[in-house]
């Protein structure tokens, strides 16, 4: 049935433009929970493997799911959250001092700049990210609801994935639905590998940037290296962003020291681009640079924050489909 009526809409090009539209349309305006889904579908790509390695050894179906979704929410509580107040109260000294940094790294370099100003324009721009970060939140997650909607819909992703993946192969002819079937595995594998190795490089370039800084006894090492490990979700764009405030921070102590530290970041980047990224990433897409930029803009002008830190595995995503169905054509030929 599916079958034939994609067969129509593509024999009827004014029809299946209209159809294009309205589903852009829909899928526009209900953006908000089309990422919270893309979200839960993330996590569950990148539980799975776990999962099925539990079940390979015997676990029924319930606990295979459980131990691995619950043992990764404890880690975020026993981990990430006891450090949240003391990570807020550091970025906000920073942001705080940042007007004088500024100055002093200006007046470090012979140009005077207008601190009062400065102040000004931070205190408004942090004003703004505030309202623009609840905005973003209310949107996208909508509260601690959503938040824990996405957690729910993972799970139950998880438990009933082999009934998911074969309610979407249904959707398509019945001689197709084994290759769908392999598509939805190789999504999965792409998706499940960025996000599991975001995490480890995030947390290892957040780790190595905070070590050095603090041997070089640099001030607000740790909320630099949080934003370092943060930004570093963001492909080449990321790691040049991180390396802004640093710098600045290190022109108040002394000019060798910023240069310092200016070569200390793109060490970093040099080991991450030619170790760790092949060695942690090595099963996540590739993506051309331009695309990399292209992706994150069109990303945050769509949904701000969100958009751009979700970009990536969207665009490896779709890369992914398009590969598979050309794969699928090649052998059909």
């Amino acid at each position: 049935m599916m079958h034939k009526f994609y067969t129509y809409l593509l024999r009827n090009q004014v029809i299946f433009a209209f159809f294009l539209i309205i589903l852009g349309w829909f899928i526009f305006q209900t953006r908000g929970i089309f990422v919270s889904v893309f979200i839960s579908y993330i996590i569950m790509a990148a539980l799975m493997p776990a999962v099925q390695v539990l079940r390979k050894r015997g676990l029924p179906n319930i606990l295979a799911v459980l131990i691995p979704f619950l043992g990764s929410i404890i880690v975020l509580f026993l981990i990430i959250f006891p450090l949240i107040p003391f990570f807020l109260s550091q970025i906000n000294s920073f942001a705080t001092g940042l007007p004088t940094y500024l100055d002093e790294a200006a007046t470090s370099l012979g140009v005077k700049i207008d601190a009062q100003a400065v102040q000004s324009l931070v205190s408004r721009e942090l004003n703004s990210i505030s309202r623009n970060a609840v905005v973003v939140t209310s949107k996208v997650f909508g509260g601690v609801f959503s938040a824990l909607t996405v957690m729910i819909v993972s799970f139950y992703l998880l438990l009933y994935y082999d009934n998911f993946k074969k309610s979407i192969a249904k959707l398509f002819h019945r001689d197709e639905r084994s290759f769908i079937e392999v598509t939805v595995e190789k999504i999965n594998d792409k998706l499940g590998a960025w996000l599991r190795g975001q995490l480890v490089l995030s947390f290892s370039i957040g780790l190595i940037t905070y070590v050095v800084l603090s041997i070089l006894g640099l001030p607000y090492a740790l909320p630099l290296a949080l934003i370092a490990g943060l930004l570093e979700v963001i492909p080449t764009l990321g790691p040049t962003l991180a390396a802004v405030p640093a710098i600045i921070v290190a022109l108040t102590v002394n000019p060798p020291t910023a240069l310092a530290v200016a070569v200390i970041y793109i060490v970093i980047q040099l080991l991450e681009n030619n170790f760790l990224v092949p060695k942690i990433m090595q099963k996540a897409v590739g993506l051309n640079p331009v695309i990399v930029i292209l992706g994150v803009m069109i990303g945050a002008n769509l949904m701000g924050v969100a958009g751009a830190l979700l970009a990536i595995p969207f665009i490896s995503f779709i890369i992914v489909l398009f590969e598979s169905i050309n794969n699928g054509r090649e052998d059909t030929t």
